[in-house]
């Protein structure tokens, strides 16, 4: 008899800043929605473990995407996309996961990214906290510089450079084969696309004097940093959760820069009490709200 895994991929057509692009997205489970956004470079594929949890499938419908331009969701055709460079932009990416709500309908989910994902929840909080439960940033940093430099996109460096320079960001007590193909994912990415996100993550993220206007009786926030990840250190996801009146914060041993397809196991162990309680969190902040 066939296995088959418990999620199921299809395209949804929604507009970002005027654009109408193709989005690929795999979803399972039922329950509280919940958009899950992969790293730099990458795609969906990154969530794949958590998709097929049963534990979270019972609690959840988990929704992971590939942003445009990354994995199926490939670049628009009503759009000359090849006459410029591809550079992320916060306004952009804000766009994905407000638009993928909408057209799926969803209401008020929960949001929860890492790396330029993680840095994502924080700008969702300050620019449409009303739009999400609660959000939740793994790996996340007030502000990264340094990391937009032209050598992420040379004909001299090949992308599976850049796969083993992410395969050095993971702990080294992950499993093996799962920081292989978490590189294997990172190998296939587009030439442009790495760089043009780290355009985002290093350039326009920067929350260190509006992180502090966050209400996190409207939109609950949770950091969460791997103990291994040099890039969002535990460091700078303690300091930018002590920015945010009310945030809550938690270093994950054990754990690198991809926390959820380096290793599933101990993610799961972590991430499970976050979202029950990111549940319960958003719940009494809505009662707060309609009380005000």
């Amino acid at each position: 008899m066939a296995k088959f895994d418990a999620a199921v991929g299809r395209y949804v057509h929604f507009e970002v800043e005027g654009v109408e692009h193709r989005v690929y997205f795999e979803e399972a489970g039922a329950g509280v929605p919940l958009l899950l956004q992969h790293t730099a470079g990458a795609d969906g594929r990154q969530w794949r473990h958590l998709l097929e949890d049963a534990g979270l499938r019972s609690k959840f419908r988990l929704i992971a995407y590939d942003l445009p331009y990354h994995g199926k969701s490939v670049p628009p055709v009503g759009e000359r996309w090849w006459q410029h460079e591809y550079k992320l932009t916060k306004s952009f990416l804000m766009g994905v996961p407000l638009g993928l709500s909408e057209a799926l309908g969803l209401e008020a989910p929960l949001y929860m990214g890492s790396s330029i994902g993680g840095h994502l929840a924080v700008d969702l909080a300050i620019h449409h906290p009303r739009r999400f439960r609660a959000v939740i940033g793994l790996e996340a940093s007030a502000h990264t510089p340094g990391g937009y430099i032209d050598e992420f996109h040379h004909p001299e460096i090949s992308n599976d450079y850049k796969a083993h320079l992410m395969y050095g960001m993971m702990a080294p007590t992950s499993p093996e084969a799962l920081r292989r193909e978490t590189a294997w994912v990172y190998s296939q990415g587009a030439p442009a696309v790495f760089k043009g996100d780290l355009y985002y993550y290093s350039i326009d993220h920067d929350v260190r004097n509006t992180a502090r206007g966050i209400d996190t009786n409207v939109c609950p926030v949770y950091i969460l940093n791997g103990e291994y990840d040099w890039s969002g250190t535990p460091e700078a996801g303690r300091e930018l959760a002590q920015m945010i009146p009310g945030a809550r914060y938690q270093t994950m041993p054990g754990l690198g820069h991809f926390p959820m397809c380096e290793n599933p196991a101990r993610f799961l162990a972590e991430i499970g009490p976050v979202l029950d309680d990111a549940v319960k969190a958003s719940a009494s902040a809505g009662e707060s709200v309609a009380a005000r």
